[in-house]
Parts: C-alpha cells; structure tokens; sequence
C-alpha cells in the first residue's frame, strides 16, 4: 500500500499532469473570449465531441454552432482598394452606329512678341576736319573741346573769327583755305628737298643730301603741293603692275634712259613696264627662276616671304615678287632720275624714298629674309664695310644678300678690286 500511495504522489506530480492543467486553462480562457465578443463578430464554428464528457466515448464527434451564429456578417466592414471607373454599357442595339469622333482642338496660334523699339536716331556727326565729305576744302568747321588754336592752319592773310554755334553746341571757327604752292612745288617733299639744310652739310660724299632733313616746325609748309595737271584715278591691281597713267606720273626721263633696258615704255596716254631690269633685260620672273635654281633653300613664298629691294627702279623685282606670295619692300632714292618711287607707287608697290647714307634706315633689325640690290650703285665696302652691317642688321639669321652688279661678272681691274673688298 505504502508503495501504491507513493506512485500515485509521483503521478500527480509529474509531467502530464501538468501539461494537462495548462491545457485547460487555455481552453477555458479562449471559451471566455469568445463569449464575451459574440455581440459584435461572426459566428464561431466549434468542433467538439459528443454531449458526454466522457474521455472513453465511442460517439463520433459533431460540428456545433455558436451561439451567434444568427448575426449577419457585413462585408462592408473589409476595407477594399477604389476600384476603375466603369465603362459605359455598349449600346443594346447591334446596328447602332458608333458616334461621329470629334476633330482636333486647333491650337491657338502664338501671338509674335513685339517688334523691338527702334534705337533713337543718332545725332549728326560734327564735322572736326576742314575738308569736306566731297574732298574739297571748307571755309568753317567745328572745333572739338580740346581744339587749340594754334592748331589750326591758315592763310597768312586770313584771320580766325569764332562765333558759338548756337544751339547745335560747340564751336564755330572761320578759317582761311590753304593756298596751292606754285607748279614748280609739284615734286616737292618737305624732308627731301629742304635746300637750306643741304647747303649747311659739311660734306655730301657719302649721300648725305639724299637722306631726310626735314624744316623746323616755323618753316613747315604752308600750301597745297598741286597734283600733276590732268591727274587720274589710278588704275587698279593686277592691271598697274604692267600699265599706269602718263598723266599721274610725267616723266619722260627714265623712257629715253632706261628704254633700251627694258625699264618702261610709253604707249600714248600711258607708260607700259614689260618687267625688265638694268641686269634682268630679259624679264623679272626669269630673274627670279635663275636666283631659286642657284640657291633652292630661298623658296620664294614659302621660307622666304619679306624682301627688301635697294635701288629699285620702277619696283619691277617687287612687283612680280608679289604672284609668288612674296611682299617686297621697294626703296630708291631721289635722284637724277626724278623720283622712281612715285612710279612704284602708282603700280600699287609698296616703297618708300630710302638711302645707304650715313644714317641707319627707319626698319627694324632682322625684318627681311632677303636683301636685294641690282646695280644700286652703292659703295658697299667704304668706311670699312659699314654698309654691310646695316645689312646684317636688317637680315633675319639665314637670310641672304643679293648682289647683282658689273663687280660681279665685269673683268676690270677697279670692278674685281671692288669684288675682292665684297668678299673680304
């Protein structure tokens, strides 16, 4: 018995006893919850077994309803997403035709922006010059805010009166017109032909007169230098390379000295320049073929571009330098041969009345690729060869000194001397 009553203590005691409490206590507080939400939620099935409560029964087991089983169940209370708008029905009639589809909105067109407000107009220009837009000379003028009245040229015998303007502003002065020099003034260059500064040079030996001595501010010009009578426009590059106007340059001196060298020629109203040269009678482009063929590396156009030309003549060796895209600088002075240069300019060369003297030219140093002088007649090696220098002065590195003269092929005793002092 005492074995019997200490495995019953075990029994209640142990696991499944426990287990089994705690299975009632869940089921029991489930029952209650249930109960107590009856009033407001569906019905809730239970499965159970039969009415005994028997744990050995052989009934099989039965559904049983809730007590509120006889509440309605309202599926309003799931929330549901919004659902599409619905299509419209289609039309129970089978031949009915579907409606006509409306055309396009047309859209309105874009209004232009306004036009922009024009800029006022400008308010006449004062005239500061006393040359008007014809090119002829006028008897008053504006003077600006900075005008001075010694700045203004006028006769001798013409006085200056100033008046105001009036409302338009700004100053008003009558001046007299400049008188035109007399015609023997038509060759005239201030800086070239001041006879006074070369009667005071102590010597003229080494072309001291043909360089620039210009007059003292007093002694400027006071007159128009007349254009040669009958004066033209010019005509125009390419054409004036081979033809000018007689009447814009009337000299008939270089024709009867220089005609036979191929120079220039006349031809009624004008002077015709077949191309030739004192040392180039032949023709300026055979020339300059026969210089490229004797030193390559020149590369007229390409490595060689600028070139000085001394002693040019009428500019031929320049202006046929210019088909080749080679720019030449055309110099000369102004000799007996009157003034070549204003033959070079009215062929549209661009020159300039230089000299080899005494005093250094006006262009910077290594400006030229090649230095040029055909029969220039310069003494190149007196004052022990400063001329030369000069030269130097104005060659780029590499650049070449082109001598073309009698020293060079003449077999005279003076002429080889002279060479032997070039190549010393």
């Amino acid at each position: 018995m005492k074995a019997l009553g200490l495995q019953g203590t075990d029994l209640l005691c142990g696991p499944r006893i426990l287990r089994a409490a705690v299975l009632a206590v869940a089921c029991a507080a489930a029952f209650l919850v249930g109960y107590s939400w009856s009033g407001a939620s569906p019905s809730l099935l239970f499965f159970s077994p039969a009415s005994s409560t028997s744990r050995f029964s052989s009934r099989s087991p039965s559904v049983a309803l809730s007590p509120n089983s006889n509440v309605s169940f309202d599926p309003a209370l799931i929330p549901t997403p919004a659902a599409p708008a619905a299509a419209p029905p289609a039309s129970s009639t089978p031949d009915a035709s579907p409606p006509p589809s409306m055309p396009p909105p047309t859209p309105m067109p874009t209004p232009s922006p306004p036009p922009p407000i024009p800029p006022p107009p400008m308010p006449p220009s004062a005239s500061l010059g006393i040359v008007g837009d014809d090119g002829a000379m006028r008897d008053d003028f504006d003077i600006g805010a900075a005008a001075n009245d010694t700045d203004l040229a006028t006769d001798e015998d013409a006085g200056q009166e100033a008046s105001d303007a009036g409302a338009g502003g700004g100053n008003r002065a009558q001046v007299g017109k400049f008188p035109v020099c007399p015609e023997t003034m038509r060759e005239y260059i201030p800086c070239l032909d001041n006879d006074d500064e070369i009667r005071r040079l102590p010597s003229t030996n080494r072309g001291e007169r043909f360089e620039r001595h210009c007059p003292a501010k007093d002694k400027a010009l006071s007159c128009l230098v007349p254009a040669p009578k009958g004066y033209k426009a010019p005509i125009p590059w390419p054409r004036s390379r081979d033809e000018v106007w007689f009447s814009n340059v009337p000299h008939t001196r270089l024709v009867d000295d220089k005609g036979g060298q191929n120079w220039i020629t006349k031809a009624k109203d004008k002077f015709k320049f077949p191309g030739g040269g004192t040392q180039f009678i032949h023709g300026a482009n055979q020339y300059l073929d026969q210089i490229s063929q004797m030193v390559p590396d020149i590369a007229f156009g390409s490595r060689t571009r600028v070139v000085l030309d001394v002693g040019c003549g009428v500019a031929s060796f320049g202006a046929y330098l210019l088909s080749r895209d080679v720019l030449t600088l055309s110099v000369a002075p102004k000799d007996v041969h009157e003034n070549q240069i204003q033959f070079a300019l009215e062929r549209g060369v661009p020159a300039m009345v230089a000299a080899f003297a005494t005093h250094r030219l006006l262009y910077p140093s290594q400006a030229f690729e090649i230095i040029h002088c055909s029969r220039c007649r310069i003494n190149w090696t007196r004052d022990d060869g400063i001329l030369l220098l000069e030269v130097n002065r104005m060659l780029r590195a590499g650049g070449y000194f082109a001598w073309a003269a009698q020293p060079v092929y003449k077999h005279e005793e003076a002429q080889q001397e002279a060479w032997k002092g070039m190549l010393i």
